[in-house]
């Protein structure tokens, strides 16, 4: 077998068609292997691939304005389609707050939540090593019908699934932050945004971080009625406090407890609701409020102050001392990368009916309006920011880790074409890494992604695959200056001989890294760390050996012709 393989090698390397066949071979596999990345997609890339957890929170949130009564029949709409699912443990809902402060949460601001429009539920399932459906599958089969469902039933209302991340977390997958001075087109931009994504293919949960706009009523105390009625301006705010928000009115002794117990009233929930959300509506009920003056009389609380439609008063967001605001989606099981490639096109396009775009930087964009030139910046964030910063400083450390070995064998050999074939040997390694993430893509029931982790495996990969050459070509120069073989002859000697090491190490590290291939995280530092060592195994015994044979390795190793003396010898 051993005398097999090197009379093979050693006919290959001879064959000068062979070689140029080797080498044409491995460049057409090396560009396929990019093109499987760009244009053709059939290897996606992401920052980390869904997380399998035990618990995930819908995040209910209906327009600013919106009543107890009205954010309860919308949750209670989620909770009645959820608890059909057989792989659910338990759920608690939190009414008008955010639940107990998690990882997501941090992040989203959950525990900021106060308000009477918003309430999360929490869902716990069964343990992941106990269900067949991981969670983030369930949470994709559960979208569409809760959206449609519960989503409909009040205008304006977002319903989120938020799980708990896999690596760091982020406010959403893909986030566009809009900076501008006028707060009013800020909203029409981020409006107009918001838009985009939701016809964006891939995107979901798309929400706009701002309050709604929306139709209050401002009740302004008439002075010269109260003062003429003999009602005093404490009685009148007690009166509309009392009846709508509740207030102390005594207290209770008790056995139980050292402190006395206060004692509230307040209207009953059915008396507080109005008949219409109008100026009409809001008479009506206040109407009903009379207070009696120092005469015994009967005043309605109408008759003392005056009622003002406004327009509510929407918070103001920053960041870095600059307004703005942000929009969001979720990506729905796919990269964010491509979903939002896809909308900055849309938006490179249709934006110009109303705005002059300038790109800055990557991917943000610069807006200015056509009508009176207010200047708008989009910034784009979330996991779309940490997956470009992630991959830029992994393709920098990639970068430092070749030219440090590059240098390392140019000291080692003083051969700059040696240490280019080292280099060539450990690079090739890469068509194994897509390779094997397209097959496992295949046998996979979810996306396979290239991750972060993937391009650990490739970086540690370079490591290994340059060993391998290192082996030959040492042993190569070996036979050449002590045992006086010819080039072709000690090149297919070594490559022979050094196989059955390079075999068992390789078979090592596959063995090794079948453990990280099963998990949800550092699956694909697993399969590259396994295809890649594969593809570097080919490269080290044909690509390699055919390089060698085209390098002039009589002048780098000072190989003088002289008597042959058996390999055997010392």
């Amino acid at each position: 077998m051993f005398k097999k393989f090197e009379n093979a090698v050693l006919k290959g390397i001879q064959s000068s068609s062979q070689r140029k066949l080797i080498l044409i071979a491995t460049l057409v596999a090396f560009i396929l292997s990019i093109l499987m990345i760009a244009p053709t997609k059939m290897v996606l890339a992401k920052m980390l691939p869904g997380k399998n957890n035990d618990t995930f929170t819908v995040y209910v949130n209906l327009a600013n304005g919106s009543s107890i009564e009205q954010t309860k029949e919308v949750t209670d709409c989620v909770v009645n389609l959820v608890q059909t699912e057989k792989e659910l443990v338990d759920m608690e809902v939190f009414l008008g707050t955010g639940s107990p402060l998690d990882f997501a949460g941090l992040i989203k601001g959950s525990h900021f939540k106060n308000s009477e429009n918003v309430a999360e539920i929490v869902l716990n399932l069964t343990k992941k090593h106990h269900r067949e459906e991981p969670s983030y599958f369930m949470v994709q089969r559960m979208r569409p019908a809760i959206t449609k469902n519960c989503g409909s039933i009040h205008k304006d209302t977002v319903i989120t699934f938020v799980e708990p991340p896999a690596g760091p977390p982020v406010l959403a997958a893909v986030v566009a932050e809009v900076y501008g001075n006028n707060a009013d087109g800020i909203r029409k931009l981020a409006n107009r945004l918001a838009d985009v994504f939701k016809n964006t293919d891939g995107l979901v949960d798309v929400d706009v971080m701002q309050d709604e706009v929306y139709d209050t009523f401002e009740i302004q105390v008439n002075s010269t009625k109260v003062v003429r009625s003999g009602i005093s301006i404490k009685q009148l705010n007690d009166i509309i406090y009392l009846a709508f928000e509740g207030m102390q009115i005594a207290v209770k002794n008790s056995d139980l407890y050292n402190d006395q117990v206060p004692i509230y009233l307040s209207l009953s929930e059915k008396s507080k609701r109005f008949t219409n959300k109008d100026l009409n509506g809001i008479k009506i009920k206040l109407s009903s409020l009379k207070l009696m003056n120092k005469m015994g009389m009967m005043i309605p609380v109408t008759e003392l102050v005056n009622i003002v439609p406004k327009k509510s008063n929407p918070m103001i967001l920053s960041k870095n001392l600059h307004q703005m605001t942000s929009v969001m989606a979720e990506t729905d099981m796919v990269s964010q990368v491509y979903p939002l490639m896809e909308a900055r096109d849309v938006i490179l396009h249709t934006f110009t009916d109303e705005f002059n775009i300038e790109k800055i930087g990557l991917f943000n964009l610069e807006l200015t309006d056509k009508s009176n030139g207010d200047v708008y910046q989009l910034i784009w964030d979330g996991e779309m920011e940490v997956t470009l910063d992630t991959f830029v400083e992994l393709g920098a450390a990639f970068i430092a880790a070749l030219i440090l070995i590059f240098l390392l064998m140019v000291i080692y050999y003083k051969s700059y074409t040696l240490s280019g074939i080292i280099l060539l040997g450990s690079f090739l390694s890469i068509i194994g890494v897509i390779v094997g993430h397209w097959i496992m893509d295949i046998f996979t029931a979810d996306t396979f992604f290239l991750t972060a982790t993937s391009l650990i495996g490739f970086i540690a990969l370079i490591g290994i695959s340059s060993r391998n050459s290192l082996l030959l070509i040492d042993f190569t120069k070996s036979l050449m200056s002590e045992k006086g073989m010819h080039k072709s002859e000690a090149i297919a000697y070594a490559t022979a001989t050094r196989a059955k090491p390079i075999f068992l190490t390789a078979a090592a590290i596959i063995l090794a890294s079948t453990l990280l291939a099963g998990d949800a995280v550092f699956g694909g530092l697993g399969v590259s760390l396994i295809f890649g060592t594969v593809a570097a195994v080919l490269a080290s015994l044909i690509v390699v050996p055919v390089l060698l044979q085209n390098a002039d390795l009589e002048r780098h190793f000072h190989f003088h012709e002289k008597k042959a003396v058996s390999i055997y010898e010392p």
